[in-house]
């Protein structure tokens, strides 16, 4: 396979595939979309299906996985809904969203989504052939894992893909979590024959301490199962510095003590939070700690702000305020003088009341919002979802991101809106002393001068210097780096074959 420049044979793809969830596969495709942009090809990111409520707005409009959009990012080209053609964005225990090509198309229980997957083959096949036909390398990441054989009829994520659009396997194993020389030959004895000959070897993924201890590993995987080893990666300690998939980096971290910031942002672990990479540049700010809280705890006395982040179901997300107490400690924190902010899902919670008459988002119903702002929402109608620019309406300062909701919010406070936009619209609104505001905008704490005046007026100065698009830019970088000291990439790119 040749570098840009020489594309006559078309693209070749190869599909990475977990030995359980969260093993590292969305960073692996980053890294790896990074490192052979670097080295000339057209690369491009695809996962047949994701879960995940942390979403983003394509560029060709439509949503996608935040990590497929980061992987777009990595590869150096525009994302596109065909990169994640199936997304499933969780609203109940049982029930999830169904986006398809970027478009809602209606809700689903865990049953019957099984039912529905072989009708989105077709269609899932479809965005894989309008990626590859850009693209020199196509980079597959596989959901979950494909030992979970209860669920390979219709499978359209792992196996099911893979077959279907004739494309070879690497294993991805974590080390971290232990158990990963039993994951990883019980994976391959699980799978059916023509499944096994698919797979061309494995990586090894966040291994601390001295590789060379896992050599014996090696030899005893490669007799157990034949398979070659790709590579053994080290932990990669600056992941942290990019954007996660899903809720599960939440989890892994809660409990963790706080970074040694000196102004404390509190945010409540909402059941169904969406979107919460937003706070990623503020957590990633120097001087500067967030503090997730967990059910069963209060929010903080010491913090300077709330921010109180978006949902996929905003009526049970706020019951899940009230059933807390975080209602009366945001209270508590408003009457001290604190700030208060709410984004998108959040904002809508703000207001004296959130309706869903439809039940667009679960059970049809109407709630007493926290009452900080006076607004109120009506989530019906068609789903909003829009790249966006505009300006701080207190200090000017820039900002751009996107919008993705369901809901009209309308009321007094609308007349002082956060932002204006750049067709001259107000977006948002604010309190009349301006401690209480909201807005629909995501990613807008990414803009380093509108980021460092919000904080500045918490703590009076002191935050300037710091840009966090550089950073994530420079940590792609490092990621690309990283893979190739420790991964065969010319091994992985011969294992890559042609697109039929």
């Amino acid at each position: 396979m040749t570098a840009s420049g020489e594309h006559g044979r078309g693209a070749r793809a190869l599909m990475l595939q977990g030995t359980g969830s969260d093993v590292g596969k969305s960073l692996l495709v980053a890294g790896l979309c990074r490192a052979y942009a670097k080295r000339g090809f057209r690369v491009a990111p695809f996962k047949p299906q994701n879960m995940s409520n942390n979403a983003a707005v394509a560029e060709d409009g439509g949503e996608i996985g935040r990590a497929q959009a980061l992987q777009a990012r990595a590869a150096g080209r525009p994302s596109s809904v065909h990169m994640n053609p199936v997304l499933l964005k969780p609203q109940s225990e049982t029930g999830a969203q169904v986006v398809v090509q970027g478009r809602v198309e209606g809700q689903a229980r865990a049953r019957d989504y099984h039912e529905l997957k072989p009708k989105l083959l077709p269609r899932v096949l479809e965005s894989f052939a309008f990626i590859a036909g850009d693209a020199d390398l196509v980079l597959v990441e596989g959901a979950g894992s494909p030992a979970e054989v209860n669920l390979r009829p219709g499978d359209i994520a792992n196996m099911g893909f893979a077959e279907a659009a004739d494309v070879p396997v690497v294993l991805v194993g974590d080390i971290e979590r232990g158990g990963v020389i039993a994951g990883l030959v019980g994976t391959l004895a699980l799978l059916a024959e023509s499944e096994r000959r698919r797979v061309k070897g494995y990586v090894v993924n966040k291994f601390r301490g001295d590789v060379s201890l896992f050599d014996g590993a090696i030899e005893i995987i490669r007799e157990r199962t034949g398979l070659t080893c790709f590579g053994v990666v080290p932990w990669f300690e600056d992941a942290r510095r990019l954007p996660q998939e899903d809720a599960m980096a939440l989890e892994n971290a809660a409990g963790r003590a706080l970074a040694n910031g000196v102004l404390k942002v509190a945010v409540p672990r909402l059941a169904r939070i969406a979107n919460f990479d937003d706070l990623d540049p503020l957590a990633a700010e120097p001087g500067v700690a967030i503090d997730m809280v967990e059910p069963g705890r209060p929010l903080p006395a010491d913090a300077a702000v709330v921010v109180i982040p978006g949902s996929k179901a905003t009526l049970a997300d706020l019951r899940l305020i009230r059933d807390q107490g975080w209602d009366i400690d945001v209270a508590a924190h408003r009457r001290r003088g604190g700030l208060v902010v709410g984004l998108c899902g959040g904002y809508q919670m703000l207001g004296r009341v959130v309706a869903d008459p439809h039940g667009a988002e679960g059970p049809a119903g109407e709630a007493r919002g926290l009452g900080l702002l006076d607004v109120a929402t009506v989530i019906a109608g068609e789903k909003t979802l829009t790249v966006a620019a505009g300006t701080d309406t207190v200090t000017g300062a820039a900002v751009k991101g996107y919008e993705m909701h369901i809901g009209r919010t309308e009321g007094p406070d609308c007349a002082r809106p956060w932002l204006t936009l750049e067709d001259g619209r107000g977006e948002g609104a604010r309190s009349v002393d301006g401690r209480v505001m909201g807005t629909y905008l995501h990613g807008l704490f990414a803009a380093d001068a509108f980021r460092h005046t919000f904080l500045e007026r918490l703590r009076g100065g002191g935050f300037e210097g710091f840009a966090y698009e550089t950073q994530i830019e420079a940590t792609l970088d490092a990621l690309a780096r990283h893979l190739e000291a420790h991964l065969d990439l010319d091994a992985l790119l011969a294992a890559a074959t042609p697109v039929s």
